[in-house]
């Protein structure tokens, strides 16, 4: 049930939305009949309903008639009549150029009584609410009743002339009949148009003493011609229709000053002799309608109205829905203090509604200048504050572009005038909107001055309510970020002196096997803590908005090889299978935050291996999407055939401390965090997350990250070491897949690649290269292939071409458990799955090293080195001097920073060889302490390695270590290797 309006459309340029529609529901008030808004879709939800349409239902209140009617129109109706009233519905909508509908209907009041409403509809298209009608009804029930009375009446008429006419028919003669009749009786010659017989009545009526004078001649010659005009009309009209037509009429007699008010039947028949004959009776009711009440005049009235509706139904519906348009206007109107009309092209406006304690408005209906009218009103009556825009706002050009954009335009403004001090507000809206337009441009437009004082104070008040409770926000939220700041130190302090001792505690010698598992048993839940620790931090700097994404080249093979392993170790402990490949292209080195990226994964993966029992499989796919502007979108999939989750827990999945299943939470141990936390980080990296999951089935991940592309080439050797062009590369792998991809990654890269499906394939590929003395540089083989394995394939490799040809075998599994077997076999070393270049081409140079006996670039030797460690806390002092000890440093001790500078001031230059710096220290903080350091002036301030041992672990906090001159930055607690690889790249050799 859809149309487009029409010209004559009395809602054209009315657009139902959440503002207009207040003003619907405030004009709907002062209805005196009932109206009502309901959707055109299913359920057809009412919008809106008057107080007069829960009177005409009985109800007393909106949820009474809710109650009733379920607040919808099919509840309205009587049920028997729903469907006949929706389909007349339809049909009359489709039928209708002006969307326009009237229909009849029962309905059932609260009280259980039946009453019959008349239903006048129109139909629109709204962008808020699509296709809706609007509906004025009314009780007809008595006026139905009152009709229904006269159509037996006239019914009870045709067949009594019906059965005159028979009878006039079987005595071959109407005059004796017609003689008999109470009421004025006629019959004429349809070809000749002449009376052929009549009665008394009529004769006198036609001015004849007897009715024999009537016989012979034409209403022409009896009346005056207007009226004769209409006798021969309605004569026509009983002729073309196959029953009788009955009628009401005005008219007068054959004096023409004597008016009469005739209830008409007409009915054709033919006469004996087969001549065509009309047959009429006139009703006088001009006596009994001036005797009838009011309501009977009402009634006839409408019987009448109904029976000319037939042929003017569509003058009076457009009638109809002018009046309605007026009455909507004047009651949207009621919101303005004035209103006028404005032909922005001819500069032109008229008042439509003046406001009456306003006796220097422009009268209504005067027409007047229009800008500068508006422009004067600006500059005696707008506050200088607001002047300026206000002058913008009605400049025409600029109304013309705001409304090509928007259906209504709105300025508020202080005013004063007279004395008084009040907000106003200017509203435009197009007359008709620019898209109905052939140029597509604003011609006229409405304008409504309103005062808005009341309502611009309270939201003014509102807003500075908003303003204070946005400053309080703000300063509790630097109070919380400086509790947060304190808690991580205060919290991280005491575990790093957990972590610590515990750490030397297991690294002494003879220590006890029962000890040494306690020892164990509280590391592993000192690291669950630092876990829980690190996580909750990590909400808090997310939700003030404080976490921040590094942009920095890294390398993904790498990261990726570190979380296969990590990934590996947990799925092999618990006895699960776990797949990691590539599809299509993926780089060795990105731009981006690795540190957080590897979080992510981390995380999801932590939780499928988490959830999912033992046999359960885990797979981790990457591929690489579209790359625009140097930047490159790599996605995730990560899939588990663990426990799953509900479809009604999916979509908190990523709520804060959101848990599904307290049991499962108790036996697997979570925050609650990991989630929201992983969330966040992708939707920092311009990135999305979804998941997919079903109970007792397992859960699949699908995260998109945005990544920058690194100008690196794929491998990190140095090209004087090899050249990958000048590589020959034999890969052996039963997966047709990985064997392609090798192909791929291996070719960018610029090495030549063969490949070979099985382990004996591969060995007779090696043995022909051997025979022509051109082996190959270096031979890559999968560890897990049918009928002979990487390891058995290798031993037969090594048979033929010796220990010179590198192997490396290639595995998505951990290799421990055949390390030593793989070795003793002729392996050179282990790669983790997927491949990447660079990961093949730095383990081929080590490998290639390690033959020719070349010399590697060596770290320093820490044992003898001197540290100078600052640090406030005796128990972090003793245990990082217990820690620095396993590697035989010497260590000094300062106890806080002041001290440091003054003791690094006292020795000769280069007396320490780095320096540990903590960063909250009293007196001198560890930051304030480096950059005295550093611009001391002397020859070793500059180039000695200053490493912070913090607490502080932010993004933010890295940030100021670094700008403050220091080194390397380590979180508290310190993971001793960490501390010795951080000291071993940054001391000289």
């Amino acid at each position: 049930m859809s149309g487009e309006h029409s010209a004559g459309s009395p809602l054209r340029g009315f657009e139902l939305n959440e503002t207009t529609l207040p003003v619907v529901e405030a004009m709907g008030k002062h209805m005196p009949g009932g109206f009502f808004i309901y959707r055109a879709e299913a359920p057809e939800e009412l919008l809106y309903a008057n107080k007069a349409c829960f009177d005409l239902f009985g109800c007393d209140s909106l949820e009474d008639f809710k109650r009733l009617t379920g607040y919808t129109f099919k509840g309205m109706l009587y049920p028997e009549d729903y469907e006949a009233i929706s389909k007349s519905i339809a049909e009359q909508i489709d039928a209708s150029e002006d969307n326009m509908d009237y229909v009849e209907y029962r309905i059932v009041r609260k009280d259980g009584q039946i009453r019959w409403v008349d239903d006048y509809g129109h139909y629109t298209d709204t962008e808020l609410y699509g296709g809706v009608y609007y509906v004025f009804i009314s009780d007809i029930t008595e006026k139905r009743a009152e009709r229904e009375k006269n159509k037996e009446e006239n019914r009870r008429l045709t067949e009594q002339v019906a059965s005159m006419t028979q009878l006039a028919e079987l005595l071959d003669s109407v005059t004796s009949m017609l003689s008999n009749l109470p009421a004025m009786s006629f019959s004429k010659d349809v070809e000749t148009r002449v009376y052929l017989a009549c009665n008394q009545a009529f004769a006198e009526y036609a001015g004849k003493t007897r009715p024999e004078e009537v016989i012979g001649l034409t209403d022409h010659e009896i009346f005056d011609k207007n009226t004769a005009d209409h006798f021969v009309e309605d004569d026509n009209k009983a002729l073309a229709m196959d029953e009788a037509y009955i009628f009401f009429e005005d008219v007068p007699d054959a004096t023409g000053t004597d008016f009469r008010n005739l209830q008409t039947t007409k009915t054709k028949y033919y006469d004996a002799s087969g001549r065509l004959c009309l047959l009429g009776l006139c009703v006088d009711v001009t006596e009994v309608t001036r005797l009838k009440t009011e309501q009977a005049m009402s009634s006839a009235r409408q019987q009448e109205l109904e029976e000319r509706l037939a042929l003017q139904g569509q003058l009076l519906e457009q009638e109809k829905q002018r009046k309605e348009q007026d009455a909507m206007i004047t009651a949207m109107a009621s919101d303005y203090r004035s209103v006028y009309h404005v032909d922005i092209d001819k500069d032109d406006a008229v008042c439509y509604r003046a406001d009456p304690k306003d006796a220097g408005q422009t009268p209504v209906g005067v027409h007047f200048p229009f800008h500068a009218w508006f422009r004067q009103y600006g500059e005696l009556y707008v506050d200088d504050e607001y002047k300026e825009a206000f002058l913008r706002f009605v400049d025409p050009e600029n109304i013309r572009r705001a409304l090509a954009a928007e259906d209504i335009i709105a300025y508020r403004y202080l005013a004063r005038r007279d004395g008084v001090e009040y907000y106003e507000m200017l509203r435009m809206a197009g007359v008709r909107h620019p898209a109905d337009r052939e140029d597509h441009i604003v011609h006229a437009v409405g304008v409504g001055f309103t005062v808005i004082d009341a309502e611009m104070r309270e939201s003014l008040q509102r807003a500075h309510a908003l303003r204070e409770a946005l400053a309080a926000a703000e300063q509790a939220n630097k109070a919380k970020t400086a509790f947060l700041s304190n808690m991580s130190h205060e919290i991280r302090t005491p575990m790093n002196a957990i972590i610590g001792l515990n750490n030397i505690a297991l690294n002494e010698p003879d220590i006890p096997e029962k000890i040494a598992g306690y020892l164990t048993k509280i590391g592993a839940s000192a690291q669950h803590l630092l876990g829980i620790i690190n996580d909750i931090l990590d909400m808090s700097r997310i939700e003030s908005g404080r976490m921040t994404i590094k942009n920095e080249e890294f390398s993904f093979a790498k990261q990726l090889e570190q979380v296969n392993t990590i990934v590996n170790g947990q799925c092999r402990d618990k006895g699960l299978s776990y797949e990691c490949r590539t599809i299509g292209r993926i780089d060795d080195y990105y731009i981006g935050d690795a540190m957080k990226l590897k979080q992510v994964v981390i995380n999801i993966l932590g939780n499928a291996v988490k959830f999912t029992p033992e046999g359960g499989k885990v797979s981790f796919i990457i591929e690489e999407g579209p790359r625009f502007d140097k930047n490159a979108t790599l996605k995730f999939t990560i899939s588990d055939t663990g426990v799953g989750m509900s479809k009604e827990y999916l979509p908190h999945i990523f709520e804060a401390f959101s848990q599904e299943d307290a049991s499962l939470t108790n036996k697997y141990g979570s925050t609650g965090l990991g989630m929201p936390i992983t969330k966040s980080i992708v939707e920092l990296m311009n990135g999305h997350i979804e998941v997919e999951s079903e109970k007792g089935v397992g859960s699949t991940f699908f995260v998109t990250v945005t990544l920058g592309v690194s100008d690196r080439k794929n491998g990190s050797m140095e090209e004087s070491e090899i050249q990958p062009d000048e590589m020959s590369v034999l890969v052996i792998d039963d997966d047709p897949v990985a064997l392609e991809h090798a192909q791929i990654v291996l070719g960018q890269a610029g090495v030549h690649c063969e490949t070979a499906s099985s382990g004996a394939e591969g060995v007779d590929m090696v043995k022909v290269r051997h025979a022509r003395r051109d082996d190959y540089n270096l031979v890559l083989m999968d560890w897990r292939m049918p009928e002979m394995d990487g390891v058995e394939t290798t031993r037969q490799i090594r048979s033929v071409v010796g220990r010179e040809t590198p192997i490396i075998i290639l595995t998505s599994f951990n290799w421990d458990e055949v390390a030593d077997e793989a070795r003793s076999a002729g392996v050179d070393t282990f790669v983790s799955k997927p491949l990447f270049a660079g990961n093949v081409l730095d383990e081929f140079r080590e490998a290639f090293k390690k033959k020719n006996r070349a010399l590697l670039a060596h770290r320093a030797d820490l044992k003898g080195r001197r540290v100078l460690l600052a640090e406030d806390m005796t128990v972090n002092a003793e245990i990082m001097v217990m820690v620095l000890s396993m590697r035989e440093i010497e260590v000094d001790v300062a106890e806080n920073g002041r001290i440091a500078v003054e003791m690094f001031e006292k020795v000769p230059e280069g007396y320490y060889d780095a320096i540990l710096m903590d960063m909250r220290m009293p007196e001198m903080d560890g930051l304030e302490a480096a950059r005295v350091i550093r611009a001391s002036g002397r020859s070793d301030a500059k180039s000695l390695p200053i490493i912070a041992l913090t607490a502080n672990a932010f993004d933010e906090d890295v940030q100021r270590s670094m700008q403050g001159g220091l080194n390397a930055h380590l979180s508290k607690p310190v993971e001793p290797e960490a501390l010795f690889e951080t000291l071993e790249s940054l001391i000289k050799a």
